[in-house]
């Protein structure tokens, strides 16, 4: 046995967002065993991951886990991911296949969102937070993300946390700006719940920047922090071990990480 791990970046225009990608994934490698493991991107960058899923067998892999780097499950991860993984292994018959869960719900989440909260200053009781996700037709993102809101209030002690979309779900980032700039007496940290910058976090530091309220604060996306590596971590070393063969590939089913560890 020969065991590979193939990282799926979902890929990005801005260079620089593959770079951080990249980087992340590199710091990761450093917990995980494996005899192979290769970074591949979804769109938009290459390798493909047809290309890094042949380059697994080439180098002798005999079993291939395919670990999604994405924060929530949607689309991606349940649909345009494992067809790609299909199209890939059509030509392998012989591998063995496990497909790893997006980074989902989990404690240590809302402890990397309050870290980038913290850079900004200490919320009080009366302050608000908003978590900006990037949005999805999917409802699990929302329940995904309502649920990482209820944890961060857990753990923050501020009573107003809120979520807002920038695109496919409800409510907008437009809207919730809107509501937020009525609120003169309020400091409010907005979170980018994204993994790395790009033009979504460009898209967020423009509209916030319109409103010129010093009571807003714009925190970093969450980028490179320890706590999402080790939860990241978990996830690959949970399909590499593939308890009960939950995490065979078999193309067609349900991904579900709403697992709140």
């Amino acid at each position: 046995m020969k065991q590979a791990v193939l990282y799926v970046c979902h890929g990005s225009r801005v260079k620089e967002a593959c770079d951080e990608a990249i980087a992340f994934i590199e710091k990761t490698q450093m917990h995980i065993h494996a005899d192979i493991q290769e970074i591949c991107f979804l769109e938009l960058a290459e390798p493909s991951i047809e290309e890094g899923f042949a380059s697994c067998i080439k180098q002798g892999a005999t079993h291939v886990a395919v670990v999604p780097l994405l924060l929530l499950t949607a689309v991606h991860a349940k649909e345009d991911i494992p067809l790609e993984v299909k199209k890939a292994a059509e030509n392998y018959p012989e591998a063995a296949i496990t497909y790893g869960m997006p980074i989902g719900v989990h404690q240590k989440m809302a402890k990397s969102i309050m870290n980038r909260v913290h850079e900004q200053g200490w919320p009080d009781s009366d302050s608000i937070i908003v978590l900006i996700g990037r949005g999805s037709s999917d409802h699990d993102v929302v329940r995904d993300l309502t649920a990482i809101s209820r944890l961060v209030k857990s753990k923050s002690g501020v009573s107003n946390v809120e979520i807002c979309f920038l695109t496919a779900a409800k409510p907008s980032l437009d809207e919730m700006l809107l509501n937020l700039s009525l609120l003169k007496e309020k400091t409010i940290f907005l979170v980018p719940y994204l993994l790395f910058t790009g033009l979504l976090m460009r898209e967020i530091q423009t509209k916030v920047n319109k409103l010129d309220q010093e009571k807003i604060k714009l925190c970093r996306y969450l980028g490179y922090d320890s706590e999402v590596e080790e939860v990241f971590t978990e996830r690959v070393q949970s399909a590499i071990d593939n308890h009960n063969s939950m995490y065979t590939f078999r193309y067609g089913d349900k991904c579900d990480a709403a697992i709140n560890d």
